[in-house]
Parts: structure tokens; C-alpha cells; sequence
């Protein structure tokens, strides 16, 4: 009479069993270094934004102000540089925007999402230090003195303006994107090796020859 051998039950898939890297791994994505990388972008490109507030002051148009010793009006009424000054900020965001993203990937390529936090957050601070600090370098806001010491009918420059705030949103999205762009393109990727993970995601009675039949048991 034959002896029906017990039948043990596949045991549970176990993740920790698969190679580094293979689909099903849980392993930590972020490490200190990582967190540490986001930082150091993070504070270099707040930084950066003082180069928005010297290029914004010296390069945005002017808008003229002339006294009649009593008033103070518009020298041109139908001006475009209020806009222009917007459109100004706007440019050099986007420019600096660019730049500080290619610079990130040039210096850490393999990305991650503390880079990508710290990026946005780091240029987001540029963009009110570059606004903030432009409207100290421009002309003074104090128009009374201003017109004073211009004189009676003289024009004189007013303080620089941001009328759209939405400007201060253009230098992270627009480092965001072009680095994103930049990391899905030209970052490096490792090699996975081919079957490994499959092999190793099967229970151990799987890799059992199902065409040999075991020897009956008597």
C-alpha cells in the first residue's frame, strides 16, 4: 500500500527576495545624500534670484512722472513700459528658469524627487527675492520727494511695479519642466538583468521540471 506524501503548501511570495532594482521592490528611494542634494539646489538658486533683481532693475523700461509743482502726472499716458517691466520679469524668470534647471541636471543626473522639491522651492524663493528686491534697487517709491528734487515740469522715473503677481510662478515651472524634460531624456538608467527578478518572484515549487515525474513513494 502506497504512502500518499504530504503536500506543503507554496509558501507566500516574499518582495525581500527580489534583486535590488527588479519590479516589487520596496526598498528606501530616498536617501540622506538625496535629501541633502535637494538642499544645496534649493538654497544655491534662492541665491540666484538677486541676478533677477539686478537684470529686472536695469533692464525693465521706465515709466516717467512730471510734476506741475502740485501733482504729479504720467509724462506719457498711452506708455507701454508698465507692461513692458512685466513682460521683462517674465523673460528673465524663464531665462534663469532654464539655466538653473540645466545646471541641477548637469551637476546630479540621475534626478530624484528631493532635486525636483528642491528645485521648485528654491526657485520659487528666487522669484520673490528677484521681485523684492529689484523694487528696492529701482527708482524710489517716494514720489513727493522725487518730484521735489527732479524740480517743476522736469520728468523723473517711477518705482518699478509688478502689476502681474502670476510673473512669480513662471521661474519654478519653468525650471520644473525643462528639468523634467531634461531628466527623462538624457538621465542614466541602469540595466536590468533579464529574467533574475522573474526567476526569483516565483515560489519554490515553481521551479520544480513539471516533465519529470517524481519517483512514486511505496
Amino acid at each position: 500500500m502506497g504512502v500518499t506524501e504530504a503536500v506543503t503548501p507554496p509558501s507566500p511570495f516574499d518582495p525581500s527576495s527580489l534583486p535590488p532594482g527588479s519590479p516589487g521592490d520596496t526598498g528606501a528611494a530616498v536617501t540622506p545624500e538625496d535629501v541633502r542634494d535637494g538642499a544645496a539646489v534649493a538654497l544655491a538658486v534662492a541665491v540666484a534670484g538677486v541676478l533677477l533683481a539686478l537684470l529686472w532693475a536695469w533692464l525693465a523700461p521706465r515709466v516717467q512722472y512730471v510734476s506741475n509743482g502740485e501733482a504729479v502726472f504720467l509724462r506719457d499716458s498711452e506708455s507701454e513700459a508698465r507692461i513692458g517691466s512685466d513682460g521683462t520679469f517674465f523673460a528673465l524668470s524663464a531665462v534663469l528658469g532654464a539655466a538653473s534647471a540645466a545646471g541641477t541636471f548637469l551637476w546630479r543626473r540621475r534626478g530624484g524627487v528631493p532635486l525636483v522639491i528642491g528645485l521648485g522651492l528654491g526657485s520659487l524663493f528666487a522669484a520673490l527675492v528677484g521681485w523684492r528686491l529689484g523694487l528696492w534697487l529701482g527708482p524710489s517709491s517716494d514720489l513727493a520727494a522725487a518730484a521735489l528734487k527732479a524740480g517743476k515740469k522736469v520728468p523723473f522715473d517711477a518705482p518699478l511695479e509688478l502689476m502681474a503677481h502670476g510673473a512669480l510662478l513662471v521661474w519654478p515651472m519653468a525650471a520644473v519642466l525643462v528639468h523634467l524634460g531634461l531628466t527623462a531624456l538624457w538621465s542614466p538608467r541602469e540595466q536590468e538583468p533579464a529574467g533574475e527578478w522573474a526567476a526569483a518572484a516565483l515560489p519554490p515549487h515553481a521551479h520544480a521540471d513539471p516533465a519529470v515525474p517524481e519517483p512514486p513513494q511505496t
